[in-house]
C-alpha cells in the first residue's frame, strides 16, 4: 500500500522544501524537483517526493476522513 501526505511548502531551497503537516509537524528535505512548488502552495509528499500542487481545500480532504 503507498501512502501519500498533504503538506504545506513554507520554505524552499533549490529543489529542496520545508514542509508543514499540521499538528506541530514540519518535515524538512522534501523533494520538489518533480513539481513547481513554492512557500504557501499544498503538496501532495510520497516517500519524500511532492508529486503533485494541489489547492487548500483539495488537501484538506484525505485529513477529513
Amino acid at each position: 500500500m503507498c501512502l501519500a501526505f498533504p503538506g504545506k511548502v513554507v520554505g524552499v531551497e533549490s529543489d529542496f522544501a520545508r514542509g508543514d503537516f499540521g499538528g506541530g509537524t514540519i518535515r524538512e528535505g522534501i523533494n520538489i524537483s518533480l513539481v513547481e512548488a513554492s512557500p504557501g502552495q499544498y503538496v501532495l509528499v510520497h516517500a519524500g517526493y511532492a508529486i503533485q500542487v494541489m489547492d487548500e481545500k483539495e488537501s484538506q480532504k484525505p485529513l477529513s476522513c
